[in-house]
Order: structure tokens, then sequence, then C-alpha cells
């Protein structure tokens, strides 16, 4: 906690005046309380204020408070989603980046480089009847632009989970809508790649030689020739065909880079992995079948103190120099939140193998 910006936080606060008329449960006990939760994977309110009675002696020199349920509630409920914790998320992904200055990717690119996605996450429709979704079902969208150096998300929109993807494509610059992408990236020099349309109808201006053992199946430069196609994207696109030996999976991609290999369109592609592991990490550690209120102010706060709390991790992992990578220390830090010591000790301890001769059993107990 002593790597959250106290002068920045209490900006965001005061901008909105988010503690007016608070004298127990500010907006920064709020945010330990929540990142507390989120850290020791709490189920709900309840069990919150169950297991912060339990560490009563350490709670003080934590900065946490113990609280009755019913005040976090209360806070998540009437405490603005969007005009603070959405705003300290950005100082947050500020100060990820600025760690990760410098940083190389996996591949060999010194561009920028981000990953966009989306994720439905399903929510219960009788609790929450603001995240109309289908089918009889609820559920709320996370819309997520990725800095793949670091794994920084550097932009996240939520909305319910009834708006389509074309709807917000203004706000995330993205998607496989030809009109967004020629205007937003290539009109503007900018370079994507993205999956191909199956029904994609198209000619074939050329072809290159590409390398079977490394998967790659063909290599093209195309104008699309559907009548509505062709004239929102009017220019020329590279159309690399790729399979994954290991899953038999055929990809085919489209981009505007003519530069660079075939193999590294196809790897870029790869890296937006770092984006699955961005929703699979939040929806592991929130919970989200006990969210610690039901209305869409409550979901959303949670969500992004959430990814702040992500966002803490990245910048302890550089700053610290953990060896550990972010899943382990995610998996680790809620069994030592009160533990006495130095931190970068803590998760870089040498790694001791113990050599056993065959046939010999050191201190093993018989059970029978």
């Amino acid at each position: 906690m002593s790597l959250v910006n106290a002068y920045e936080f209490k900006k965001c606060v005061n901008r909105y005046k988010g503690d007016r008329h608070i004298i127990n449960f500010n907006c920064r006990d709020q945010f330990m309380v929540m990142s507390f939760a989120q850290f020791t994977e709490r189920s709900g309110p309840r069990d919150i204020e169950t297991t912060l009675n339990l560490y009563t002696q350490d709670l003080y020199r934590s900065g946490l408070k113990t609280m009755p349920k019913s005040t976090l509630a209360e806070a998540n409920e009437k405490k603005d989603w969007r005009i603070i914790y959405q705003d300290f998320a950005q100082v947050m992904i500020r100060e990820a980046k600025d760690q990760y200055v410098g940083q190389k990717l996996r591949i060999d690119l010194d561009e920028m480089v981000y990953a966009l996605d989306s994720s439905t996450i399903e929510l219960c429709l009788k609790l929450c009847p603001w995240a109309t979704f289908h089918h009889g079902k609820g559920a709320f969208k996370m819309y997520t632009l990725m800095d793949l150096r670091g794994s920084i998300p550097t932009f996240v929109y939520l909305t319910h989970g009834r708006v389509h993807d074309s709807k917000i494509m203004d706000k995330i610059k993205g998607n496989v809508k030809y009109d967004l992408i020629y205007k937003h990236f290539h009109l503007n020099n900018a370079y994507f790649v993205t999956r191909a349309k199956d029904n994609m109808v198209y000619e074939v201006l050329e072809s290159r030689e590409v390398d079977p053992s490394a998967g790659l199946i063909s290599d093209q430069t195309i104008r699309l020739t559907a009548t509505t196609t062709s004239s929102k994207y009017p220019d020329t696109l590279r159309f690399v065909i790729y399979e994954d030996f290991s899953t038999g999976i055929v990809y085919r991609f489209l981009s505007n880079n003519f530069k660079l290999e075939a193999l590294t369109i196809a790897e870029l592609y790869r890296e937006r992995w770092q984006i699955e592991l961005f929703f699979k990490w939040i929806k592991q550690h929130l919970h989200i079948k006990t969210f610690c209120g039901t209305s869409m102010n409550a979901v959303f706060t949670q969500i992004c103190i959430a990814i702040c709390d992500y966002l803490l991790l990245i910048i302890a992992m550089i700053r610290y120099t953990f060896e550990p990578n972010l899943h382990l220390i995610s998996n680790s830090i809620g069994q030592i939140l009160f533990k006495r010591g130095n931190i970068r000790e803590i998760f870089n301890q040498p790694a001791f193998s113990v050599n056993v001769p065959e046939g010999e059993l050191v201190g093993q107990i018989n059970l029978w």
C-alpha cells in the first residue's frame, strides 16, 4: 500500500468531494479494505468483516480499519466509481508505464504495441437488473486496451452486456470494422494486426514465398472486393495464413504492415494472449458471484479497485525486482499481507534443491 500515491489519490477524492460529510470510513479506507478483500480472496461483505476482526492486532499498523459489512456496502453503493476510482486508475496506469520504460517485447520490435479485446462477465440478472444481456441472463462487458510491455491496461471501458461492440468502436478504436480501422489506424500511419472474417471477399494481388516449417501457409497482398467492404477499406491489405502446430488451428490475419516478416505478424497476434491473462486474473480475483453490492456503481467500483490492485502488483514487480512471475505473486500475496519483513526478501528467496539418493527416503514418516 506504500506504492499508492497518497497525494494523487487525495486529489482524485477532492476533485469530486468524495469524502464530503464522511467521518469514520473515507475513500482511502474503502480502497484499503476492498484491496484487502481482493488480495485475500474474501467471498463477500460478511466474510470481509469477519476476517478483519480476526486481524485486529495487525490492522492499525497496516492502515486498515474494522468496519461493519453494512458500512462497506453503503460506501460501494454511494461513492461514484467514475469520479474516484476510474480517475485514480489512470494515475496508476501512468506510474506503471513509467516503471516499464525501456522494457523489450518478447519479439524484437522497438515500436509501441497494444492489444485490444473485450470480455463478458456474467451476473445474476435478478440481483443486478441493470446488467441486461440476452436469453434472460445478466452480464457486463469490459473493453481493455493493453500495453504489451509490462502487461499494463492503458484503457478500460465498462458497459452492460447488451451494448454491441460496434457501438463503442469510436471509443476504443479497433475490432474488425473496416471503416474504423482504416480511419483510426491506416490513415494515421499506425499498424494493426487482426483476425480476418471467414466470409471475407477479396482478390489476390500478390503472393510471397513462405516457410511451411514455421507454420506459415501463405502471405498475400489482397484487396477487398465486396461492395460494402471495398468502400470502407479501399487500400490494399496483407493477408497471412498461419497454422499453430501445437493445436492444429489455422489462423487468418489481416494487417496493413508490409515490412515485417510474415511470422512476426503471427507472433504479434500471439502476444495478445497477455490480455487474456489479464481478463483471467480479474475474473479469478473478483469472485464475481459474490460482489460487495448489486448496483452498477458497486460492481464497477469493485472492478476499478481490482484493476488498481493489479497495477500495484505490476509496479511492485519492477520496483522491487521480484523473481516470481505475476501469477505466482498474485496467488501468494494474500498469505503475507501482515508478515513483517522486507517484501523483496520475502519474494526473492533462493530455491534450494535437495538431492536424495535413489532408494533412500530422508526423514520420511511411515503412514502405516
